[in-house]
């Protein structure tokens, strides 16, 4: 090998490489879609909203509170959204400069991938307990199939929250964070 043949492989491999992490820009419009697509969340909200209102004579209780779960699950969501945006615009993109304003959430900037992965599974299992639940509100109605499928999903969700939180204490331990 030349000794110039050196100093092409390195500013190719420095090429490469900032190409590499300059790919991570093409995140930044997924998480800029997940923002509008908060829009869709709050279009459903105030649709349900408005539908509770109109009807609450003409409902009874039980639709009550299904239409009252529906807003919940549906606030849920958009707190989900909002956590995948914030934490993984931070963890993979680019830090979030905020200059210290007063309404930033503490846990942004403090959130790594694993704290991530934990806050979506518990969003996700609570969302997929509300899901149960309006099943259960409405049992005479639901089929045993119906049921006992929602009850093995949320099961799952549960199951799969909870070893991700073991595996996530167990690597913590290993690298002696906690």
């Amino acid at each position: 090998m030349k000794n110039g043949d050196g100093k092409n492989v390195r500013l190719l491999e420095y090429i490469l490489e900032q190409g590499i992490f300059a790919s991570r820009w093409i995140l930044a419009p997924v998480y800029a879609g997940l923002a509008l697509s908060l829009f869709l969340i709050m279009f459903k909200f105030a649709q349900k909203s408005w539908s509770m209102a109109t009807h609450l004579i003409s409902i009874s209780l039980d639709d009550t509170i299904l239409g009252i779960l529906s807003l919940i699950d549906l606030s849920l969501m958009g707190n989900l959204l909002l956590m995948i945006m914030f934490g993984g615009y931070q963890n993979f993109v680019s830090k979030l400069e905020l200059r210290g304003h007063e309404d930033t959430p503490d846990w942004i900037g403090h959130v790594g991938f694993g704290d991530l992965k934990l806050k979506l599974m518990g969003s996700i299992v609570a969302i997929s307990a509300i899901e149960l639940l309006k099943g259960f509100m409405s049992v005479e109605t639901a089929s045993d199939r119906t049921l006992g499928w929602e009850i093995g999903i949320h099961m799952t969700f549960v199951l799969s929250a909870l070893f991700l939180a073991i595996m996530d204490a167990l690597m913590a331990k290993v690298r002696g964070e906690k």
